[in-house]
C-alpha cells in the first residue's frame, strides 16, 4: 500500500469541473493581476474569518512582511515570537530591520507559551523592553495559540499582535476565528495548505480601515494612483488565477476540515488500540477547533529511524522544523544557544507528521499505525 503525505491529485479530481471554467474565463479576459477575482476572494475570506477586511497578497511570507511594514516595525525594534515555526516568521522580522526575541512553546500544543512570553519580557532590561513593538503568535499545525493571555499581555505592554495563521484558516479559539483576534491575521495559500492555490499566494485579515488602506498602498509600491508614491512599499500583489482557484476551494473547506478532524479521531482510536508506549503524545485539542493542517505525534525514541522505515514502506511522513530557529546558523548573531528553549528543542528532536489529508482512507491510516507498531516490535 502507498500512503502519500498529501494527495492533491485526489482533491483536484473532485473539483476539476469547477476549476477549469474559472481558469478559462480568466484566460479569455487576460486580466491576471488583482482585479475582480482578487476583490471577490478578499470579501469571501473576510466573511469566513469574521473580519471587516482582507487583502490578497503574493504569499504567506509576504503577508507577514507586509503586516510588519504596515505596523511600522523597523530598525532597532524587537518582536516577540516562537522559535518553533517555519522560517518565514522570524525571517520576515529580520527583513524589516527588526530583531526577533524568542519565547519557548507549550510542549503539548507546540504553540508559544504565554507564561514564557511574560518571563521573556520580564527578563529584558527597561531600555530593551521599550524596543519591543509587536508579538507574533503562530497557530501551529492548525490549532490556535492561547490567545486570551497573549492579547492581555499585548495590551499591558502596548504591543501590536500579528497572528501567523498560515496553517490555521478556519481554526477557532473559544469561538473566534484565527486571524480575527490580533490587529493582523496572516494566511498562506501555498498548495500544501488546507486551502491551497495553484502556486504562491496569501492574504491578511484585519478590522481597522486605516490599517487596510495603508496596507493596500504598500501592496503596490506605496501608491494610491499609478506612478505617485506616498510610501515605499513593494510588489505584494495576488494574481487573479490564484484568487480564482482559492475561491472555488473555499466552498469546500469546511467539508475538508471535517474530514481531517474525522481522520484525527480515527488515528486516536487506532493508536489507543495499538497501545504503543513509544508514542508519548498525540495532537492535543483544547477549547479550540483544530483544523489539522498536520497530524504531529511525539515519540520517545528513534524518531529518525522510524521516519526512514515508514518512507521505505511507501508512507509519506515529514519532520517539521528539525532545527529550531534560535539554532539556525543565520541567527547565530542573536546570541542564543542550545538549551535556551528546551520545549522547542525537544519538539524538534521527537516529533513526526503523519498523513492527514481529507481523502485519506481508514485502511491507509490502519496501515500507517500498523507499520509504526511493526517497527517498535
Amino acid at each position: 500500500m502507498t500512503v502519500p503525505l498529501l494527495d492533491l491529485k485526489k482533491q483536484y479530481q473532485a473539483i476539476r469541473d469547477e476549476i477549469k471554467p474559472v481558469l478559462e474565463e480568466i484566460c479569455e479576459k487576460q486580466y491576471f493581476i488583482l482585479g475582480p477575482e482578487v476583490a471577490g476572494l478578499e470579501k469571501m475570506i473576510a466573511d469566513y474569518c469574521n473580519t471587516r477586511f482582507a487583502l490578497g497578497v503574493s504569499s504567506g511570507t509576504d503577508a507577514l512582511l507586509l503586516s510588519l511594514m504596515t505596523a511600522g516595525i523597523g530598525a532597532g525594534d524587537l518582536v516577540l515570537t516562537t522559535p518553533y515555526t517555519f522560517f518565514a516568521t522570524a525571517g520576515s522580522i529580520v527583513r524589516c530591520g527588526a530583531r526577533p526575541v524568542f519565547a519557548d512553546i507549550e510542549p503539548a500544543t507546540f504553540n508559544i507559551d504565554p507564561d514564557a512570553l511574560c518571563r521573556t519580557m520580564d527578563g529584558l532590561s527597561g531600555s530593551v523592553r521599550d524596543r519591543v513593538k509587536a508579538v507574533i503568535p503562530v497557530h501551529l499545525y492548525g490549532q490556535c495559540a492561547e490567545m486570551d493571555p497573549i492579547l492581555e499581555f499585548a495590551r499591558d505592554h502596548g504591543l501590536v499582535v500579528i497572528e501567523d495563521a498560515a496553517q490555521a484558516i478556519g481554526a477557532e479559539y473559544k469561538g473566534r476565528r484565527a486571524g480575527s483576534m490580533g490587529e493582523y491575521g496572516c494566511f498562506s495559500f501555498f498548495p500544501s495548505k488546507n486551502l491551497g492555490a495553484f502556486g504562491d499566494g496569501g492574504i491578511v485579515t484585519m478590522e481597522d480601515e486605516e490599517i487596510f488602506d495603508r496596507m493596500k498602498m504598500l501592496r503596490v509600491h506605496g501608491g494610491r494612483t499609478k506612478y505617485h508614491h506616498d510610501l515605499v512599499g513593494g510588489n505584494f500583489r495576488l494574481d487573479a488565477i490564484q484568487a480564482a482557484v482559492v475561491a472555488v476551494k473555499l466552498k469546500h473547506l469546511d467539508k475538508w476540515t471535517a474530514m481531517r478532524r474525522d481522520n484525527a479521531g480515527c488515528y486516536r482510536r487506532l493508536f489507543r488500540d495499538a497501545g504503543l508506549e513509544e508514542i508519548v503524545g498525540l495532537p492535543e485539542e483544547r477549547q479550540n477547533r483544530h483544523i489539522y493542517n498536520q497530524f504531529v505525534i511525539s515519540l520517545k525514541t528513534k524518531r529518525d529511524e522510524l521516519k526512514q522505515y515508514l518512507l521505505n514502506s511507501n508512507i509519506g511522513v515529514e519532520v517539521y522544523y528539525p532545527v529550531p530557529l534560535h539554532l539556525q546558523p543565520c541567527f547565530a548573531g542573536l546570541g542564543y544557544k542550545e538549551g535556551d528553549f528546551p520545549a522547542a528543542e525537544n519538539a524538534a528532536r521527537s516529533t513526526l507528521a503523519l498523513p492527514i489529508y481529507p481523502e485519506l482512507t481508514e485502511d491507509q491510516q490502519a496501515y500507517v499505525v500498523e507499520k509504526i507498531r511493526e517497527y517498535y516490535g
